[in-house]
């Protein structure tokens, strides 16, 4: 199974249950999505907890709005194994009018669309938070 994909989906079904927070295998590659995810505003923190004999885990603390309703409507893979979708920087897609970001895998390392596109570096789409 895609590791990315399953990142997603957790965080996509605990949002769905109201989870104050989830845990999910680790690797660096989720790590800085979650990173990239706590900047944006999307999630109230992360904690990566890397252990040699287990592999460690990704902690990701869900963020609500007052009334408890959902910071992130939607997530969506947009990249897979099976074909891998690149993007030069003036060709990178907005995602619902502006109002989400686009997650690139750089040769500068994982940002938002935004970031890349300032930076004028094009890479590997791999997935959209609205």
């Amino acid at each position: 199974m895609d590791p990315i994909s399953d990142f997603l989906t957790r965080i996509r079904n605990a949002n769905m249950k109201r989870k104050e927070k989830v845990d999910i295998p680790f690797s660096k590659i989720k790590t800085e999505i979650a990173r990239v995810l706590k900047e944006e505003g999307y999630i109230a923190n992360y904690k990566a907890v890397h252990n040699e004999t287990k592999g460690g885990v990704v902690r990701v603390f869900l963020k609500y709005t007052p009334e408890n309703d959902v910071i992130i409507n939607g997530l969506k893979r947009v990249s897979r194994p099976g074909q891998r979708v690149y993007s030069s920087y003036a060709d990178i897609p907005r995602v619902r009018g502006a109002f989400g970001i686009t997650i690139l895998s750089t040769s500068k390392g994982i940002m938002t669309d935004a970031e890349a596109k300032a930076k004028k570096l094009g890479g590997e789409l791999l997935c959209q938070v609205w």
